[in-house]
């Protein structure tokens, strides 16, 4: 916007808008400087950001005793967004304000193998009770999000395919949610929008990637500061890779030894019942860990380690400069992220790793809602869905 050429278009309310919550201007008159528009045209498109609440009129103290300066703000409370990050044991819903602050949020005891209109007709009506435990109504609300495993058709809203989601195949799922409550709904993957999340809150790192291990073991990619969702939406399906040294165990993609039916929390509960451990869940699987159990703390390791080899190869390819891990199985983190950490060092360039940080996501257990309101208010107050929002 800084700039612009008397041949430019005029700013619109949108680009203001897009000003003012950057940072980069705050007053009407910084504004003007801005975008070269007359005091009467900023004063229109700022009075019509301001019936819409998507920013407020803060008037100080003048500093030279003259006319008190008014400075424009960002109203993260004018409007809010619902979250609903879907998981395959579980999934949590959430009411955000316009920062992705969480106002409200609650988890969803229900597996998705219920099918998707049995789950999202109660996140439904979990996230009608949130509406109301935040003290918010329908009204408010600009967008949906929701964040599903595997690999997403963002256009159509759909799940291409995952052999964990049966049921779960091309079925539309923004009209389960749209008929209840009427705004836009963005859909993508469950670990993009974790890294939307992570890339928030590491706000100084542009090449990042994200790896959830849970259920199933995914990765999201954030390069150059953007999200990489690959030509078809696929990218990040590390759970599907071969590694080499399995014991061949089919996987529902009909590989042999993806590192999903290998190195998965699920995978650690198969293995650690069958030595006998009492487990029926990633949460015992930690426990057992916590507990110092010798067989789940070495289980975990080589599970580490398999991830690690898949990993070195991202590594090698896209250079990140943080490997956030996240996912229920992060609470054995220590000897999980020892054998990642052995695999990655033993296979990667050195180039690749010599500042590498390798952590704990900041954004543990909310890391799924947050990104989903992130995906959301990316779009619906970019400067043309602001516009056209208040055109309407």
């Amino acid at each position: 916007m800084r700039g612009r050429t008397p041949t430019s278009a005029p700013a619109t309310a949108g680009e203001i808008f897009r000003l003012v919550r950057d940072g980069v201007a705050g007053t009407r008159t910084e504004i003007g400087r801005e975008t070269g528009l007359s005091r009467t045209a900023v004063a229109a498109r700022v009075d019509r950001l301001l019936a819409d609440g998507l920013v407020t009129e803060v008037v100080g103290a003048a500093a030279t005793g003259g006319r008190p300066a008014a400075r424009l703000e960002f109203n993260a409370a004018g409007g809010t967004v619902l979250a609903l990050s879907v998981g395959v044991s579980r999934s949590k819903a959430a009411v955000c304000d316009l920062s992705g602050t969480v106002l409200a949020e609650e988890v969803v005891d229900i597996a998705a193998s219920a099918g998707p209109e049995h789950l999202l007709g109660e996140a439904v009506v979990r996230l009608e009770k949130l509406l109301l435990t935040a003290g918010v109504d329908d009204a408010s609300i600009r967008g949906i999000g929701l964040s599903v495993p595997g690999t997403v058709d963002g256009a159509r809203g759909w799940s291409v395919g995952v052999p964990a989601l049966p049921g779960w195949e091309r079925i539309a799922l923004p009209p389960l949610l749209t008929t209840r409550f009427p705004a836009p709904v963005l859909v993508d993957n469950d670990v993009n929008v974790m890294a939307l999340a992570e890339h928030d809150a590491h706000p100084d790192v542009d090449d990042l990637l994200m790896v959830k291990i849970g259920s199933g073991v995914g990765a999201g990619l954030v390069c150059g500061g953007a999200l990489q969702r690959g030509a078809w939406g696929a990218a990040g399906e590390i759970g599907h890779t071969p590694v080499h040294d399995g014991p061949g165990v089919g996987c529902g993609c009909g590989n042999v030894d993806c590192l999903e039916v290998l190195a998965s929390g699920r995978a650690l509960v198969r293995d650690l019942a069958a030595a006998g451990r009492p487990v029926q869940s990633i949460a015992d699987v930690v426990a057992l860990v916590k507990s110092g159990d010798p067989d789940a703390v070495r289980l975990v390791r080589i599970a580490g380690r398999r991830l690690g080899e898949v990993l070195a190869a991202a590594v090698n390819l896209v250079n990140p400069s943080l490997v956030a891990i996240g996912g229920d199985l992060v609470g054995a983190f220590d000897p999980l992220v020892a054998g990642v950490r052995e695999a990655i060092y033993r296979r990667s360039m050195a180039a690749a790793t010599q500042n590498l940080r390798i952590e704990p996501g900041l954004l543990t257990g909310r890391s799924g809602v947050m990104g989903c309101a992130i995906l959301v208010l990316d779009e619906v107050l970019s400067p043309g869905a602001v516009d056209a929002a208040l055109s309407a």
